[in-house]
């Protein structure tokens, strides 16, 4: 009886260690739905970005650069680029953090992780892509020229040999200060500043004879600043894109998904047209 029992048993517990492997370790290894299912990466969150700060994206910025970013009486940074980072922080159920500097310390600061992104009128080109991965482009920008009403520069052309002013680090001042044979007007004569609206003053101080700069910008700071005009050709047409640190892969991603859907539902476009008037025709969302 007892040998009984005891088969009886042996045989109970062999069924139920087969119906733990299932016969053929299904237990143990997952079924290919299964495996399919794990090796797809989740859903980019809040919790699978790694920031600056925990639960915060940081943005780099150099608020001198109207309508794109400035500051308001309270000192707080706005601007087109600063509703674009807020809509694309909450899409990513995050805070916005927004540090404010000079043009070169704000791409510093991305490149070397000081900052998750940078938003500066930012526009790709060969040299910062060494450096720096950059999103989809968000809008497009024009260059122009800046100069005192009566100026005897009239075109592009009459601004060779003249004194150059442009924003540190831009894009304008490396156009500007490339040499004659590939365009530019060679470095001796661009004068760079820390931002546009130091330039500005340094043209209607007579220091500099015109100022290149981006249409959006140039067309504020005429306007604040009469006895200034822009010439009506433009000097380079450009695309604005964020930057993220060079590899950071799972930010750029997250950044470009919710700046997809924000072109798609057009909010980036509105958020362009709060701040420039659909005529002035000096930036577009892409």
């Amino acid at each position: 009886m007892k040998k009984f029992l005891s088969v009886l048993m042996a045989a109970t517990m062999l069924v139920g260690v087969m119906a733990l492997t299932g016969c053929g370790g299904d237990a143990t290894e997952p079924t290919t739905d299964e495996a399919n299912n794990q090796s797809e990466p989740a859903s980019t969150t809040a919790t699978d970005l790694k920031t600056v700060t925990e639960g915060v994206l940081t943005m780099s910025t150099n608020a001198a650069f109207p309508p794109y970013e400035s500051t308001d009486d309270s000192g707080n940074v706005v601007g087109i680029d600063a509703d674009i980072a807020a809509a694309i922080a909450e899409k990513l159920g995050l805070k916005l953090q927004i540090d404010d500097m000079d043009f070169d310390g704000a791409l510093a600061a991305a490149q070397s992780g000081k900052s998750d992104i940078v938003m500066a009128g930012v526009t790709v080109n060969e040299e910062r892509q060494l450096v720096l991965d950059f999103t989809d482009t968000y809008a497009n920008g024009v260059q122009v020229v800046i100069v005192p009403e009566g100026s005897d520069i009239t075109s592009i052309e009459d601004m060779q040999g003249k004194r150059i002013g442009t924003q540190r680090g831009t894009t304008g001042y490396i156009l500007c200060s490339s040499p004659v044979e590939d365009g530019g007007f060679g470095e001796e004569n661009v004068v760079p500043y820390d931002d546009a609206i130091a330039a500005v003053k340094a043209l209607k101080n007579g220091q500099i004879d015109c100022v290149v700069i981006d249409n959006a910008p140039a067309q504020e700071l005429v306007k604040a600043n009469p006895g200034l005009t822009t010439l009506e050709t433009e000097y380079a047409n450009e695309k604005y894109a964020i930057g993220v640190a060079k590899g950071n892969t799972a930010l750029l991603d997250a950044v470009n998904g919710a700046l997809k859907e924000l072109m798609e539902d057009g909010t980036i476009q509105s958020i362009i047209d709060k701040y420039i008037p659909a005529d002035a025709g000096s930036a577009e969302a892409e």
